[in-house]
């Protein structure tokens, strides 16, 4: 077990709830709300807490005179309680200053020390310290900067400075929280954790991943100027030194190393250091995220789950719950989230061959790829852990089902908008509603199932760290180790840039919050500082020629992941270490539903 978590401060506060939230914030120069459909949405969100502040501020032009303007500040927050006995409402407001924040996030940990107590009250103390009482605009962005660099974990923000009228807003550096920013038709700029639906989805983009950015609301160029042309967004930027410049905001992920081995490297074993050690991280990682959540609604001791894990039986969500066996009380049940769909399509080929392998003694449901290697890694899970309670929910989906909801999936994606988009988003809205069926004994037959969990893990991120993708072993087959190393270089380069905001805005429809232990800040830098012969299996030296078992299991396994790979058999998962990578939309059969035909950069109609 992890050794206790120190508290980085000595905590004000009871112990009260870090919490997910949906946030609206809006500026214009007249009152202004989200639509009643966004409304629901940013509800849906955060389900516990719903509140609205308003602040009226004067600007007056550069030229004075009786042009004065007055901007109308909108701060929406919904609540997702994630831990603790109460709810704890935002928007903050400080009655000294009259700041103002919006919090979405996980501040697992401030200046390198875990966070007791609540996150958001530790963050916007943060900031109001760090702002201090000398209202200096430049000292105060500077400042801004370097405390928002100091925070490890998910987050998106809006905070407002009153007393010098600077508006921030940002997402972490890996962009793991949605946060989508835009000017509507009316010249109002909205910023929010979705699209609001009173303006074309062309309005909103991703909150970009330079840094943080900020707009001074001080003074105003000219009253015969739209909004959008007068408020300048200026940028606080990311920095990977050690020591940032003045006005530029820690980056915590360090570049990769990029070395190319001057001779075949060692064959990793399974008490390779780096191996033993990479265990050691990922079980750190996990622990911040599922010791101490909370009960949630409806909880039952000892049948209901707090933690579940999206499963689709492969390597990395297997490692997740494989881990969290070690690290949550045996009387915990774990669920296991397993989707597969009713793909017309393939069932249209299964028909036209009645002969085919599974066709006639499996469902269309049981036949889906991810769904029989999420069977097998769930007895695996039993055998190796027994006296666990491991409730594999299988969350079927028939192709009417899936219609009815394609209108709201694909109004939570936008702005994204391709064939692509949609099948991985389908898979991840239906397996996060978490509603299928169960057996209550290996006698019974199935029966209906919701898990009560809040808590839900991803292994995303493992494919881009530990070379997992089919390209890695192309690149090096073509261009050996410098071939590899590029690529992973790009897929590490582009963690910031990848989709983690269209899923985090599916995910948490259904008022759960998704965690990424393999994003860890501090495990993507341990990761990124070895070399990547440490990390997978490409070009390594053969084993030696040892008939031992756990020889002969190693020499079995791909190169794509093998340090991954290794630490699956070294915690009992001799099945799982040999899965192969395989893309949600195919494993669940979301892709290409009705056309066989359509490529995923297609853009939707």
């Amino acid at each position: 077990m992890a050794a206790r978590l120190i508290p980085a401060v000595a905590p004000t506060l009871s112990s009260t709830p870090p919490i997910m939230c949906g946030i609206f914030f809006s500026l214009s120069t007249k009152p202004t709300s989200p639509t009643h459909e966004t409304s629901k949405l940013l509800e849906q969100r955060g389900p516990d807490s719903c509140r609205t502040h308003t602040v009226c501020r004067e600007a007056k032009t550069q030229n004075g005179g009786s042009q004065d303007i007055t901007y109308h500040l909108t701060f929406i927050s919904t609540v997702l309680s994630l831990r603790g006995d109460h709810v704890f409402h935002q928007p903050l407001v400080d009655p000294t200053t009259d700041s103002v924040l919006c919090w979405n996030g996980e501040a697992w940990k401030i200046a390198g020390q875990p966070v007791a107590g609540n996150d958001t009250a530790h963050v916007f103390d943060l900031l109001l310290q760090a702002t201090g009482r000398k209202y200096d605009r430049q000292s105060v962005a500077h400042n801004i900067a370097k405390a928002v660099g100091s925070i490890s974990g998910p987050f998106a923000f809006v905070f407002y400075h009153a007393p010098t009228a600077q508006l921030f807003f940002s997402r972490d550096c890996l962009g793991r929280r949605s946060l989508l920013q835009g000017w509507d038709e009316n010249d109002v700029l909205k910023i929010c954790s979705l699209c609001d639906s009173s303006s074309s989805s062309e309005c909103f983009e991703e909150v970009g991943f330079d840094g943080i950015y900020m707009i001074d609301l001080a003074e105003r160029r000219s009253s015969s100027l739209p909004l959008q042309a007068q408020l300048k967004v200026e940028t606080l930027p990311w920095s990977s030194g050690d020591l940032p410049l003045p006005g530029h905001v820690q980056n915590p992920i360090p570049p990769m190393n990029m070395s190319i081995p001057e001779q075949q490297p060692p064959a990793l074993a399974l008490d390779t250091p780096s191996v033993v050690e990479l265990e050691a991280r990922l079980r750190q990682s996990l622990t911040l995220r599922i010791q101490g959540v909370p009960i949630p609604p409806n909880y039952i001791p000892d049948q209901s789950a707090k933690v579940a894990v999206l499963f689709s039986g492969g390597l990395d969500c297997s490692l997740l719950a494989r881990l969290s066996h070690d690290l949550l009380p045996l009387h915990e049940p774990i669920d296991l989230l397993n989707v597969a769909f009713e793909n017309p399509r393939v069932a249209a080929a299964r028909s036209n061959q009645p002969d085919a392998p599974l066709s006639s003694s499996l469902s269309v449901y049981e036949a889906c790829p991810d769904r029989m290697t999420g069977r097998s890694a769930h007895a695996e899970l039993q055998k190796i852990c027994p006296g666990r309670a491991w409730r594999f929910v299988a969350i079927d989906i028939p192709y009417a089902e899936t219609l009815a909801h394609r209108d709201l999936v694909r109004r939570l994606m936008r702005p994204h908008n391709t064939e692509m988009d949609l099948s991985i988003a389908c898979a991840l809205y239906f397996a996060s509603r978490g509603q299928g069926t169960i057996y209550a004994s290996s006698d019974s037959n199935p029966v209906s199932y919701t898990t009560t969990a809040r808590v839900l893990l991803s292994g995303l991120g493992a494919d881009e760290l530990f070379a997992g993708y089919g390209r890695h072993g192309v690149a090096f087959n073509r261009n050996g180790f410098e071939g590899l190393v590029s690529e992973v270089h790009l897929d590490v380069s582009r963690l910031g840039q990848r989709n983690l905001g269209r899923d985090d805005r599916v995910l948490s429809h259904w008022g759960r919050e998704t965690r990424f232990p393999f994003l860890d800040e501090e495990f993507v830098a341990w990761v990124l500082r070895a070399p990547v012969w440490e990390k997978c299996g490409f070009g390594l030296a053969g084993l030696s020629n040892s008939e031992s078992a756990d020889a002969q299991a190693i020499a079995s396994l791909d190169a794509e992941k093998m340090a991954l790979r290794l630490v699956a058999l070294r915690l009992g998962l001799q099945g799982v270490a040999r899965e192969k990578k395989r893309a949600i939309q195919f494993g669940a059969r979301t892709a290409k539903m009705e056309k066989g035909r359509t490529k995923g950069t297609d853009t939707l109609g």
